[in-house]
């Protein structure tokens, strides 16, 4: 087995991933990689990334797959005469759950891909927009309105921000990782002001694993606190706030935790229990 086929074939269970969640269908995944590896195979140009360019490769064919199909909205849950594939639910079931599978299907080509990509493998926007041939900001959108569909449209379908908040430092303080990683998105990362840089706070970290495993078992002094219209938390040191963690949710999930020392910030918190500010 020469380097390129070897390489290839590290990267097949990641693809054959990404093409069944796209797609769908295991079959066709399947189908999709082995025409990956063929391009592969009969190009002569120099590969100095190849999961990146495996993956854009894969993807595309699984693009040019779902608008092939140029489905109709739907409002019935199945086809007449036919059964979801076991194998299929199971591979989507970590993704979407089998149960949205058909809200997956009614999803554009472009919002599919945009929200698999994201949301399930991590993908930054600037490789998906490459993907999609457009710009990150359009691929960003996309993912977006992707998810607001997946999670439903209907009153009450996704939890108020304070609730993400107060969920994420539950599970920080319990060394809850899972969890912690579940209520971040894939590119969610810690920034801080230079006051809390010099109380000793980190001032970056990026991606969900490293921001959860950051606040795993951690927090445990930090309280509810409401900071102008946004839900956060603060932790106190013999009743004042030190340092006030600043949360950006977006979709039901932390984009950002912003960590702020300055005086100013601190001098407009209010403690909250769950959404109501204390007296």
């Amino acid at each position: 087995m020469d380097d390129r086929t070897a390489a290839f074939e590290r990267e097949r269970p990641r693809l054959s991933a990404i093409a069944a969640r796209v797609l769908g269908d295991r079959a066709g995944a399947e189908d999709v990689v082995q025409q990956a590896w063929l391009r592969l195979d009969a190009t002569d140009v120099v590969v100095e990334n190849l999961p990146a360019w495996l993956t854009t490769v894969t993807t595309r064919l699984c693009l040019d797959r779902l608008r092939a199909r140029t489905p109709e909205p739907r409002e019935d849950l199945a086809a007449p005469g036919t059964a979801p594939d076991p194998a299929d639910e199971a591979v989507l079931a970590d993704t979407v759950g089998a149960a949205l599978q058909v809200v997956l299907d009614r999803l554009s080509p472009g919002e599919r891909v945009a929200f698999v990509l994201h949301d399930s493998f991590g993908v930054d926007f600037p490789a998906i927009a490459t993907v999609l041939d457009t710009t990150p900001a359009a691929a960003r959108k996309l993912a977006s309105r992707a998810r607001a569909k997946v999670r439903g449209s209907e009153p009450g379908a996704r939890p108020a921000d304070w609730e993400v908040v107060d969920a994420f430092m539950a599970a920080a303080r319990e060394g809850d990782l899972a969890g912690l990683v579940r209520l971040l998105a894939p590119d969610a990362e810690v920034a801080a002001d230079s006051a809390a840089v010099l109380a000793g706070t980190p001032e970056r970290i990026s991606g969900r694993q490293e921001v959860a495993a950051f606040f795993d078992g951690s927090a445990a002094s930090a309280l509810p606190v409401q900071h102008g219209d946004r839900p956060g938390a603060a932790w106190f040191h013999r009743g004042e706030a030190r340092v006030l963690f600043d949360f950006t949710v977006t979709d039901g999930v932390v984009q950002q935790i912003t960590f702020r020392a300055d005086p100013g910030a601190l001098a407009r918190l209010v403690r909250r229990d769950g959404e109501h500010q204390r007296g």
